[in-house]
């Protein structure tokens, strides 16, 4: 366990402006945890959802250490129903003995003492995924309680803490009385070899956002990673967080709780197949080797002192890898089973080695002609998922929450292993990896060239001059102004509605583009397929910023896109189809929430008689708000021709009410597209629209109970 932090534990803060009589009086001295309670943000980030499971990480991670050390093998997280969080572990247990130089038990060290832990070189830990976190100590200083015990020596040890005071607690919950003062509770006895800890704590609401609150589905997907990444592992998450809420009757809902239990045997490799979007084209590979290096760090002496000593270090290489028939690249990469999703030295090395190993190879098997330059990293890396993991002692992270390896030895050890492993594979003469091989050389080259391809297309496609402007699609009516942010193109169904939408657009600011029915759908089509299709070729050619890696948002001609469809069901599927466009070529659009879509009426109701100054038609946009309308305007004795009009395709409104209700910014309704969660954006895209048929048809039989069908246009 540790409680460690990169941050000086004092802090010298100077008082307001108290200008020419600046004097020592106006320093404040902030000891041990006061800095953390005064400046939260600077040991977990932030103090919304995003620290208060930060927090959650340290606890879990000094857990894990235990498991990396081969000491552990159960972990249980339980999300209580009182809103306190507890993690249990069968580790070795924090150790209860005196440390001799601070007179205090272990636990209390951990706990109440920056900079104190067992991975600072003690040997207690070969690798770990602490020392440059922020630890238990800063955990405690933002609790407003934290019981900790330790199952060790045969006895049950306990301790409390208010805020990061050690003390005792006579009674439940983070509100009970407590007594100051007092060390460590030797309490029952337990079974002879049973060791472990257990932390629970209730996190401050002085210091965290009201609304801050832990995210289980941000939990379980920590877990799954981790037990992949320490196989035989077990990962037990409970959230009892509903168990408290009775019902109507009185009575507690126990069915309300979730637990949720990780378990893989099967490493990265099981890891990198489960993150794998694609079909693949070869094996899961494992890359392992390893190597050595020697770094000057300040070792603790037998007196305390920290003495600069050089040291040799280990640093073992785990990599799993595999290429499929898609087209986006996945590497996650781990150090001693600590993400960094920034990347590092260690990615450095693996993307270097997997370039310079495919070229070499690429040129000696004669795939690439002589003309034809290297490929490049983003060719070697499409269709690649990828879960490198490096454990070392003691790595050098830049920054508070460890999101990149800094160990410079990691680019070189990492580059050679990677290097040695995969051209053995390139070259293997063994049948199966022959093939495989292969397959993997040509998709890197089909890569290269479609990139080349596509780059000529972008540089024909931006945006040209006044006299050049012939070279956009005759069947694009643009706008006359060229300022961008206020500029919208319309992507409009159809050259029927094209007419209308001429006639109801400004063409001061709004441009059109009709298209011809569906488009390509690019979800299952290559990258060169795309820019055949005239459709597409045609959307991208007049946004003018490129596609797919080449994109470059400031140089779109427009400030909105707004997909202009039919409010049926050929439209929605139509809609969708331009999304996955965008999502998938121009996603800094859908990024930059400059992609929207159009909200035209469903029905027309059309008023007799209406008072002077009233609206003489209403509009409605689904079946329930025309018979909430119509039951409005029943009960207010307003009377309306009964004929209602239901609007089959934007080619059946006249200018004037296309204009009303769908394109003039003063009275037209536009949902705006974004992403979320871009991992499941991505899922769900992959689901929908892309080859494999077997999910999707699952997916649509088993969601067909829940479907509002009165969404349906029959």
């Amino acid at each position: 366990m540790t409680a460690d932090t990169s941050v000086p534990s004092t802090a010298l803060l100077t008082g307001a402006d108290t200008g020419g009589n600046y004097t020592a009086r106006h320093l404040l001295v902030l000891e041990g945890l006061e800095a953390v309670r005064k400046r939260p943000g600077m040991y977990i980030g932030s103090t919304d959802s995003r620290g208060l499971m930060h927090c959650l990480w340290e606890i879990i991670d000094n857990s894990v250490d235990e498991a990396l050390g081969g000491h552990c093998d159960h972990i249980e997280v339980i999300l209580h129903a009182d809103g306190s969080v507890e993690v249990r572990d069968n580790g070795r247990g924090i150790p209860v003995d005196v440390e001799p130089r601070t007179g205090l038990s272990g636990v209390e060290v951990v706990m109440t003492k920056l900079h104190a832990g067992g991975k600072f070189g003690g040997g207690s830990y070969a690798a770990s995924g602490g020392l440059h976190g922020v630890g238990a100590s800063v955990v405690n200083a933002l609790s407003a309680r934290l019981d900790v015990e330790v199952d060790r020596d045969g006895r049950t040890h306990s301790i409390g803490f208010r805020r990061g005071t050690p003390g005792a607690f006579s009674g439940e919950g983070p509100d009970a009385p407590f007594e100051p003062g007092g060390g460590l509770v030797k309490g029952k006895r337990v079974t002879k070899g049973r060791t472990g800890t257990r932390v629970r704590y209730w996190a401050d609401r002085q210091i965290f956002l009201k609304d801050a609150e832990l995210s289980p589905e941000t939990l379980y997907a920590r877990a799954r990673q981790t037990a992949f990444l320490v196989p035989g592992l077990t990962i037990v998450v409970r959230d009892e967080r509903a168990l408290g809420r009775a019902g109507a009757d009185g009575e507690v809902d126990d069915a309300k709780g979730t637990t949720e239990i990780f378990h893989y045997d099967g490493g990265i490799g099981e890891f990198c197949e489960f993150l794998a979007p694609d079909r693949p084209i070869c094996d899961v590979l494992r890359l392992r080797g390893e190597g050595t290096f020697k770094e000057t760090v300040p070792v603790l002496d037998d007196r305390g002192h920290m003495i600069p000593t050089e040291v040799k270090r280990e640093l073992r290489v785990d990599v799993a890898l595999r290429w499929g028939t898609g087209y986006d690249t996945t590497v996650k990469s781990f150090v001693n089973i600590i993400a960094t999703p920034k990347g590092g030295t260690h990615v450095a090395g693996f993307e270097r080695a997997i370039t310079r190993t495919v070229n070499e190879v690429l040129r000696s098997a004669k795939l690439l002609r002589v003309a034809e330059d290297d490929v490049v990293k983003d060719d070697a890396l499409e269709g690649l998922t990828a879960v490198v993991t490096v454990r070392l002692a003691e790595p050098q992270f830049e920054g508070q929450t460890k999101e990149v390896l800094g160990t410079s030895a990691a680019t070189r050890i990492v580059g050679q292993v990677v290097a040695k492993e995969l051209k053995a594979f390139l070259t293997s003469t063994k049948r199966d990896d022959k093939q495989q091989a292969r397959a993997v050389l040509e998709k890197a080259v089909a890569a290269a060239r479609t990139r080349i391809a596509a780059r000529q297309h972008k540089e024909a496609q931006r945006r040209k001059t006044a006299l050049e402007s012939s070279s956009l699609p005759a069947k694009l009516a643009d706008c006359r102004s060229d300022d961008v942010d206020r500029s919208e193109l319309f992507i409009v169904e159809g050259d029927s509605a094209l007419g209308t939408a001429k006639l109801a657009r400004n063409s001061e600011f709004q441009a059109l583009l009709p298209i011809r029915g569906k488009i390509l759908n690019v979800q299952k089509s290559s990258v060169s397929d795309m820019l055949k299709n005239a459709e597409c070729s045609a959307i991208i050619q007049v946004i003018g910023a490129g596609s797919g890696r080449t994109f470059d948002i400031d140089q779109a001609r427009y400030g909105k896109v707004i997909f202009l469809a039919d409010a049926d069901v050929d439209g929605a599927h139509i809609r969708c189809l331009l999304l996955t466009l965008f999502q998938r070529y121009m996603r800094p659009m859908v990024e930059q929430g400059r992609v929207f879509s159009a909200v035209p009426p469903l029905h027309r109701i059309e008023l007799i008689n209406p008072r002077r100054g009233r609206e003489k038609y209403r509009y409605t946009y689904s079946d329930a708000e025309l018979r909430e309308t119509l039951r409005e305007l029943t009960d207010r004795g307003i009377r309306f021709k009964e004929s209602i009009q239901r609007y089959k395709g934007l080619g059946e409104m006249d200018a004037d009410q296309l204009a009303e209700t769908t394109m003039d910014p003063r009275h037209r309704t536009l949902r705006r597209i974004n992403i979320q969660d871009l991992e499941a954006a991505e899922a769900a895209f992959a689901l929908l629209m892309g080859n494999d048929v077997a999910p999707r048809r699952e997916f649509i039989a088993s969601s067909a109970a829940v479907m509002d069908r009165s969404r349906i246009d029959t």
